[in-house]
């Protein structure tokens, strides 16, 4: 199970991104997929999480100005962000949980590469 993620970049202040991760690999059910963001010298923190389902939850910073979303016939999940803020700098991690089914029935998580997100003031 592999992540591959895109579309950070360098924005201003009040722009906006859509970072994309897709799944690659097959053999497996993905559920909870989500992204996570680490600055310099700050720990790994969520931004959002969504089920397979649909449902989402997102940090308390990032409410109501990023939107996370996945297609899974495609196994992509997506975040639109807006109205970004120069906090808002950071590398952003996708992950993945799934259920792998073979002889037996292995869970994990795979993490993406990390696609950095620079906002300028």
């Amino acid at each position: 199970v592999q992540l591959q993620a895109s579309g950070g970049g360098l924005v201003q202040s009040g722009g906006s991104l859509r970072l994309s991760c897709a799944v690659s690999g097959s053999g497996f059910r993905i559920d909870d997929m989500g992204w996570y963001r680490q600055a310099p010298g700050n720990q790994r923190e969520m931004v959002a999480i969504i089920t397979s389902g649909g449902s989402a939850n997102y940090a308390a910073s990032v409410e109501g100005r990023f939107i996370i979303s996945r297609d899974n016939a495609k196994n992509t999940v997506y975040l639109e962000m807006i109205s970004l803020k120069p906090e808002d700098t950071a590398v952003y991690i996708c992950k993945a949980d799934y259920v792998i089914y073979g002889d037996t029935i292995v869970a994990g998580r795979s993490w993406g590469q990390g696609t950095q997100v620079t906002v300028s003031s």
